[in-house]
C-alpha cells in the first residue's frame, strides 16, 4: 500500500513532525470515525458542514438529499476540503499556554463525482449502513425507489490526503515543572452507552450483539 504524495495543499507545515502521509494510518483514522466536516464555497460564501461518510477502498462516499446545497455544490465538481478528528486526550501542562490535546486527524482535498445508476447507489447505501453498524443492512427495510431518487451519492477518489497526530505529555521546559500543578494526560475514549429501545419498536425483539456491544471501528 503506497503512501500518499504530499502536495502544496496537504503538506503539514505547522509541527511537521506530527504529519504523516502513510495511507494505512490515514485509512485507520477514517475507518474509526464516521462524521466529517466538509468545507466548500457556494455563491462566494464559505460553508463548513458536518456529514457522515464511508470509505470503500481508495474512495470516500458521501450521501444526502438531492436538494442539499452541500451535495449540489460538490456534485458540480467544485473543489472542497474534508476533515475528521479523533480526540484521544487532554494534555495538562505546568503552564497555561502549554496545555494541548492528543488527537488523530485527517485532511482530504478533492472533487466529487456523482454515483449513477440504481444498483450502484443501492450498493453505496448498503456500505453506509454497514460502515456504521456491521450486519444491520440484513435486518432493516432497504431504500425504496423513491428514496433512492431523492438521494444523491457522491464518490471522492482519495488522491490528496494527510494525517496529523499528537501523542504524549506537555512539551514545557523542565523549569516550568516547579509550579504546584498536576500535570499529565486525561485520556478520552469514544464509546457507546447502553442502547435505548424505540417505544414504537417490537418489544419482543432483543437488541442484537452488534447493538449491545457497539464499538468503533466496525
Amino acid at each position: 500500500m503506497s503512501n500518499f504524495t504530499p502536495t502544496e495543499r496537504t503538506k503539514v507545515r505547522r509541527k511537521p513532525e506530527r504529519g504523516s502521509y502513510d495511507r494505512e494510518l490515514i485509512y485507520r483514522i477514517l475507518d474509526e470515525a464516521f462524521v466529517c466536516h466538509v468545507a466548500f464555497i457556494a455563491d462566494g460564501q464559505p460553508f463548513l458542514v458536518p456529514t457522515n461518510y464511508v470509505r470503500v477502498g481508495d474512495k470516500l462516499f458521501l450521501h444526502g438529499s438531492t436538494a442539499s446545497r452541500l451535495m449540489k455544490t460538490l456534485a458540480s465538481g467544485a473543489p472542497f476540503c474534508l476533515s475528521v478528528t479523533l480526540l484521544d486526550g487532554i494534555v495538562c501542562a505546568p503552564s497555561a499556554t502549554g496545555h494541548s490535546v492528543n488527537y488523530r486527524s485527517v485532511v482530504v482535498m478533492g472533487k466529487a463525482e456523482p454515483v449513477e445508476g440504481e444498483a450502484a447507489k443501492l450498493a453505496a447505501m448498503r456500505d453506509f449502513v454497514e460502515y456504521v453498524i456491521r450486519g444491520r443492512w440484513a435486518t432493516v427495510r432497504p431504500p425504496t425507489e423513491q428514496e433512492l431518487k431523492g438521494t444523491l451519492v457522491l464518490s471522492v477518489p482519495l488522491v490528496e490526503a494527510s494525517a496529523k497526530v499528537r501523542t504524549g505529555f506537555a512539551v514545557n521546559a523542565d523549569e516550568d515543572y516547579a509550579v504546584p500543578a498536576w500535570t499529565g494526560v486525561i485520556p478520552m475514549k469514544w464509546r457507546a452507552e447502553a442502547p435505548i429501545r424505540d417505544p414504537r419498536g417490537n418489544a419482543s425483539i432483543a437488541a442484537p450483539p452488534n447493538i449491545q456491544q457497539y464499538s468503533r471501528p466496525q
